[in-house]
C-alpha cells in the first residue's frame, strides 16, 4: 500500500529534502510551507501528518487540534527547533504521536514515521494489491489483469486516481476532493473533468466497483 504523508515546513530547503526521503521510501508525500495551506486540506485525511511547531502564519498547535478534532485516529509527527522538553509534552497533551526536535537526521524521521505506519495501519507494507483480478503495482505503476492474461495500460493521471481510490476504499469521495488530490493547483475548470476521468478509468477497468453519489461524487466499494 502507497501512505500518504502531509509534510508542513516552512524552510524550502529542509522541506524539499524530507520529502525527497520521504518519497524514496514509496510514500506519496504532499508538502506545505504555510499552515494556512495545509489547513485547507485537513478534510483529505492523509495516513500521517509531520507538522513544524513554529510557522509564519499558524503554529502547529491550533493545526493539530484541527486535524484531530476531525481525524481523532489520524497520526502526527511533531518536528520542532524550540525547547524539546516543553514542546514534547505540549505535544502530547495536544495528540502528538511523536516528536522529533531539530537538527536531526532525515532517516531518523524516515524511521519514526515508518513505525506510526506500522502501529497503525499493520506491519506489512505492500506495494501490490489485488482487486476483481486486477493485480495493481501502486510502486511500479503496472496493472495486469490475471483474468483476461493481459497488462493495462493507464495515462499518468488515471492511475493516481485509481491509487487515490484504493488508498480511500469504501470511502465517499466528493468530486472537490478528488479534483484536488489528482489535480492540485493545476486545473482551472469546472469539475466536469473528474466525471471524464471515471469514465475513461472505468472503461479501461470494467470490474472496478465505482459507486457514483448523486450529487456528491464516488467511492470505490469493495471487491
Amino acid at each position: 500500500m502507497s501512505y500518504n504523508i502531509y509534510l508542513l515546513e516552512d524552510e524550502n530547503n529542509l522541506n524539499q529534502l524530507l520529502s525527497s526521503y520521504l518519497e524514496n521510501e514509496g510514500w506519496k508525500v504532499k508538502s506545505f510551507l504555510r499552515g494556512l495551506e495545509a489547513k485547507k486540506v485537513i478534510s483529505e485525511n492523509p495516513h500521517l501528518w509531520i507538522l513544524d511547531i513554529m510557522l509564519p502564519d499558524i503554529d502547529g498547535y491550533q493545526l493539530i487540534a484541527d486535524i484531530k478534532e476531525k481525524y481523532p485516529t489520524t497520526p502526527v509527527i511533531f518536528i520542532s527547533a524550540r525547547d524539546a522538553d516543553l514542546d514534547r509534552i505540549t505535544g502530547l497533551e495536544k495528540g502528538s504521536d511523536d516528536y522529533l526536535a531539530k537538527p536531526f537526521s532525515p532517516r531518523e524521521l524516515v524511521i519514526r514515521t515508518r513505525k506510526l505506519l506500522e502501529r497503525f495501519y499493520g506491519k506489512t507494507v505492500n506495494f501490490t494489491i489485488n482487486y476483481s483480478k486486477y493485480n495493481i503495482d501502486i510502486k511500479k505503476r503496472s496493472i495486469l489483469d490475471e483474468q483476461e492474461c493481459r497488462e493495462i495500460l493507464l495515462t499518468s493521471k488515471e492511475f493516481d486516481l485509481l491509487e487515490y481510490f484504493i488508498n480511500n476504499l469504501q470511502q465517499a469521495l466528493s468530486r472537490q476532493q478528488i479534483l484536488h488530490n489528482i489535480w492540485e493547483n493545476d486545473y482551472f475548470g469546472t469539475e466536469r473533468v473528474v466525471d471524464d476521468l471515471i469514465r475513461r478509468l472505468r472503461k479501461k477497468l470494467p470490474r472496478l466497483k465505482i459507486k457514483t453519489l448523486y450529487g456528491y461524487g464516488y467511492k470505490l466499494v469493495d471487491k
